[in-house]
């Protein structure tokens, strides 16, 4: 038996805080109660928060670690190795690794080849193998502007640990690239394009969003059912694409990005998903609504470090201050994202739930993440 007991602790329960103990065994919690006491073998947080470890819905940290710097491809299992690693550090106990599916193969300047097949196999493999301390599961973003979905979304199936298909759309000129001067910025930048290539990249964008855009997008809605993935939708910016949405089934919208798109989905029951960077840096970098504006019309239930994993935990905190109520802040990055991914075992600190706990000292503004827990064994 392996037991674990957090004492002295400010604990972030579902609809209060209570300054207590929690006790985790074998992998699970199994007691909670008021008071101060530290009994013999306990762990004093000397008034610390204690609250359930964080759920990442979309994040793209393991992007980084595998191209650290442009076209230098560092290798896959130390880069996976690393990213479950930082993590850990900052309080994400799952994670839902987000892989693109759908390459550009013939453009040669904007193009992207496939790679999600072969690093899922990769981070699979590793967590057989007991080498990450996190939970881990895939999320294929489906790239609709692209040449290949249909025979790269082929080659996954029920095994692999799929929990999202996510619907992206990136034509120039539509979601999250309205602003085609945003787009310019983002892949001239990134890719080193000329403007006239700029321009071919966007004619050829649309040409592709014409060609199969629709089969595109009628095969990742039939690939999610088959995985037993929840489908979310991605950069809706209209009422009537969020109509669509629905239709598709989308269990949740991520990033939508406009007031009205965010309202839609709230009308529609899909829980609304903004990025955690917005909501700090006071802002969307593509220009959309801004995620507190969302946060105080009450449009707001999930949120995602998107790419920066220390964001997750600074923004449940923020959300916590701004709404008067730390455990609704908590909630959108632990009791949402499970919910809407099936995941209700974990994600709330109740008797019997899965014991994925986190400490956290708040250190001038921001959270300090002092352990992480994983099915009652300390990883971090």
């Amino acid at each position: 038996m392996t037991e674990t007991i957090l004492a002295n602790a400010t604990l972030v329960l579902p609809q209060e805080t209570l300054r207590g103990s929690l006790r985790m065994v074998d992998g699970h919690i199994t007691d909670i109660a008021g008071g101060t006491d530290v009994p013999n073998g306990a762990m004093d947080c000397d008034g610390d928060l204690v609250m359930p470890g964080l759920i990442e819905l979309h994040t793209d940290n393991l992007e980084r670690h595998i191209e650290p710097r442009p076209r230098v491809n560092w290798p896959h299992a130390a880069a996976i190795i690393a990213h479950d690693a930082e993590l850990a550090s900052v309080g994400i106990t799952t994670v839902f690794d987000a892989l693109r599916v759908g390459s550009v193969v013939s453009n040669t300047k904007a193009n992207y080849g496939e790679y999600a097949r072969a690093l899922a196999d990769e981070i699979l493999d590793l967590r057989a193998k007991g080498a990450l301390r996190i939970s881990h599961f895939l999320h294929l973003r489906a790239e609709v502007c692209s040449e290949t979905l249909v025979a790269e979304m082929a080659k996954f199936g029920a095994g692999d640990r799929i929990g999202i298909v996510s619907l992206m759309d990136h034509t120039p000129g539509e979601r999250q690239f309205r602003d085609v001067n945003k787009l310019r910025d983002y892949v001239c930048g990134k890719q080193g394009l000329s403007e006239a290539e700029f321009q071919d990249h966007i004619a050829d964008q649309r040409a592709l969003r014409d060609r199969l855009g629709a089969l595109h997008e009628a095969t990742a809605v039939a690939e999610a059912r088959r995985y037993g993935a929840v489908l979310a939708s991605h950069d809706d910016t209209t009422a009537g694409q969020v109509a669509i949405s629905a239709s598709h089934g989308a269990g949740f919208a991520e990033f939508p990005t406009t007031h009205e798109a965010a309202q839609a989905c709230r009308d529609h029951g899909i829980a609304v998903m903004m990025g955690a960077p917005n909501l700090i840096r006071g802002g969307s970098h593509s220009g959309n609504v801004a995620a507190q504006d969302l946060a105080e019309a009450g449009l707001l239930d999930i949120v995602s470090s998107d790419y920066v994993p220390s964001a997750l935990l600074s923004a449940a905190l923020m959300l916590g201050d701004l709404w008067g109520n730390l455990p609704r802040g908590v909630a959108t990055v632990t009791a949402a994202p499970g919910a809407a991914t099936g995941l209700k075992d974990r994600g709330h600190l109740d008797i019997g739930a899965r014991a994925d706990v986190i400490r956290v000292a708040r250190v001038a503004g921001a959270g300090a993440v002092r352990g992480t827990w994983v099915q009652g064994r300390r990883v971090a």
